[in-house]
């Protein structure tokens, strides 16, 4: 795998060099010093992976990553040194088509790196997801609780890369006290879960909630699936989370929550599949709609990536292709609002 370093600091820069080097099979394609760098050595040389800073002068990484994925797009995960503290620049990366965030390793007291261990398991991960994505020809155990007495109508939304941007547009458009109950499966590394629900809080006003184990999802709630487990819905009618299938690359799965929602949620409700790379998604879409499910997919030209949904279109998972700014007034009519 040919990656590429982009971080203004030469002690940063020297880290994850000798990181790359230490794997077989990994190698360093080039490295920049900031943004505008980044997009012109990525558009002369487009590596499989780039590892972006995100505080760096001259184009700070966020908006190197807008530019990138819109020039020549490739998988990018973000390595900041400021993970927790810039909780706002991670989403806009995010949101643009970054598909991680990791906090950069460090050189210890003793001399050994710290940190490291955990960027090589992303990139290792990353590293299957491109892949999947290449082979699909895609662009870059419950407890009991307590049953509803009547379950809402549901909203469900399955997002990958650029989804907290997309899922942030729809959001915007749905009322506070909209009778039916909104789930966010979107792929993300549980330290980032906590962020993203106050993150979508901020950018929506909606009050927006982690999906915790026995909790039962609520009228006019919006829940975010919140570890790295799958989130499903019980015969109970509430969310629990399963390591199963624990081979999947895709965590927390949209397929597996889709699914059991057409196993035990009571009545049909609507269902959104985002952009993402991969087919994640796809076949729980298409289970849905059998079962009576309104389903839509997001359409080419707003995805950042088009690959769940165009997975979801030629499967006939998806009744119809929407842009992003549409999807809000499609989900309001679809409820009778």
């Amino acid at each position: 795998m040919r990656i590429a370093i982009v971080n203004d600091l030469v002690l940063a820069v020297e880290v994850l060099r000798r990181l790359i080097r230490s794997v077989p099979g990994y190698e360093v394609a080039w490295t920049a010093g900031d943004g505008v760098e980044a997009v012109e050595k990525c558009a002369r040389d487009c590596p499989d992976l780039i590892l972006m800073d995100l505080i760096m002068p001259v184009m700070d990484g966020a908006e190197a990553t807008k530019i990138i994925m819109k020039q020549s797009p490739c998988a990018i995960l973000v390595v900041t040194a400021t993970v927790s503290g810039n909780a706002a620049k991670v989403f806009q990366a995010l949101s643009w088509g970054a598909l991680d965030a990791v906090a950069t390793p460090v050189f210890g007291a003793s001399g050994g790196i710290e940190g490291g261990e955990e960027l090589l398991r992303k990139i290792q991960v990353l590293g299957r997801l491109i892949v999947h994505a290449r082979q699909s020809g895609a662009a870059v155990r419950p407890t009991t609780g307590t049953v509803p007495d009547h379950a809402p109508r549901m909203v469900a939304l399955g997002a990958s890369t650029g989804g907290p941007n997309a899922v942030a547009i729809i959001l915007r458009g749905l009322p506070a006290n909209l009778e039916a109950t909104i789930v966010i499966v979107q792929h993300l590394d549980v330290q980032f879960a906590p962020g993203l629900v106050d993150w979508l809080g901020e950018q929506t006003g909606l009050t927006v909630s982690l999906a915790r184990e026995g909790m039962k999802p609520e009228r006019s709630g919006v829940f975010v699936a919140g570890t790295n487990d799958h989130l499903v819905i019980g015969e109970d009618l509430t969310f629990h989370y399963t390591a199963d299938p624990v081979d999947y690359v895709y965590r927390p799965s949209v397929n597996e929550f889709f699914l059991s929602l057409g196993r035990h949620w009571p009545e049909p409700g609507v269902a959104c599949l985002l952009t993402g790379m991969g087919r994640d998604g796809a076949q729980g879409l298409l289970a849905l709609r059998k079962a009576g499910w309104r389903t839509m997919a997001q359409d080419e030209k707003t995805s950042i990536v088009y690959g769940m949904p165009r997975a979801a279109m030629e499967i006939g998972g998806a009744e119809r292709s929407l842009p992003v700014d549409l999807i809000q007034g499609a989900i309001l009519r679809e409820l009778g609002r």
